[in-house]
C-alpha cells in the first residue's frame, strides 16, 4: 500500500492525538512521548508498505491504516501496556473532535437507503478472499426491523496484528466499535462474540434507538 494518500492523512490528522495521550492515558513522560511518537513514525510507514492496496470498492481500507498506526505506537514502547489500558488509549486518542463530527454525520445516515444498500454491497465483495487484510461479512437484517446485524468471519486486523506478534491486544480495537456507536447517537452497538476471543464470528450488532 501507498503510504501517499490516506495512510499520510491518517498520521497527520492523529499523530498529536495519539502522542498526547501517550501522556494523559499511559503516563508517559513528554519526553518519552515524544520519543515513541518519533520512532512510530517509521514503523508505521514500513508497516503501511508491506500492505497491500485495497480494491476501491472496499470500505475497510480505513480500519486496517488504523491497525497500523496503533501497532506501530505500541512496537516502539518499551514496555507494552496493558489491554485495559490500551483500550482507553485507543479510544480517547481516536475520538477527536473531527472523529466525533464524522460519527454523528454517519449516525444520521444509519439505517437510510444508502446505508443499506453500502451494507449490501459489503457483505456481496468478500474482499478478503482475495486481501487476507480486510474483512469478510454477512448482511443479517432483524426480524423485527429494530436494525441490523453485520457478522463478521474474516478480519484484517486479526491477521496484521497476529502477524506483528500483538493478537492479544486486538480487543482494544474491537472496543472502539461502541465508542463510535454511542458518538453516532442513532443506535445501540450490540455483540455477542469476536473473532479475537475465539468465537466463531464478529457479531456487531446496530439496534436503532428507541425515543422517549
Amino acid at each position: 500500500m501507498k503510504y501517499a494518500g490516506m495512510p499520510m492523512g491518517m498520521w497527520i490528522l492523529f499523530r498529536r492525538s495519539f502522542r498526547n495521550h501517550l501522556v494523559s492515558v499511559l503516563g508517559f513522560t513528554e519526553t518519552e512521548a515524544a520519543r515513541v511518537t518519533t520512532a512510530a513514525k517509521p514503523k508505521y510507514r514500513e508497516i503501511i508498505a508491506k500492505l497491500p492496496e485495497f480494491e476501491k470498492a472496499d470500505r475497510f481500507k480505513m480500519n486496517i491504516v488504523n491497525c497500523a498506526m496503533l501497532s506501530a505506537f505500541v512496537l516502539s514502547m518499551k514496555e507494552r501496556p496493558s489491554l485495559e489500558k490500551l483500550t482507553e488509549y485507543y479510544a480517547k486518542a481516536m475520538m477527536t473532535g473531527p472523529m466525533r463530527f464524522f460519527c454523528r454525520v454517519m449516525g444520521k445516515k444509519k439505517f437510510n437507503k444508502q446505508d443499506i444498500q453500502g451494507m449490501k454491497a459489503t457483505a456481496a465483495l468478500k474482499a478478503a478472499d482475495r486481501n487476507p487484510y480486510s474483512w469478510n461479512m454477512e448482511f443479517l437484517p432483524y426480524a423485527d426491523g429494530s436494525g441490523y446485524e453485520a457478522r463478521f468471519t474474516r478480519c484484517g486486523i486479526c491477521t496484521l496484528m497476529k502477524e506483528l506478534g500483538l493478537y492479544d491486544l486486538v480487543p482494544a480495537m474491537c472496543h472502539l466499535d461502541y465508542t463510535m456507536a454511542e458518538a453516532g447517537g442513532a443506535c445501540d452497538f450490540i455483540r455477542e462474540y469476536t473473532l479475537a476471543s475465539g468465537g466463531p464470528y464478529c457479531d456487531c450488532g446496530y439496534r436503532k434507538k428507541t425515543k422517549g
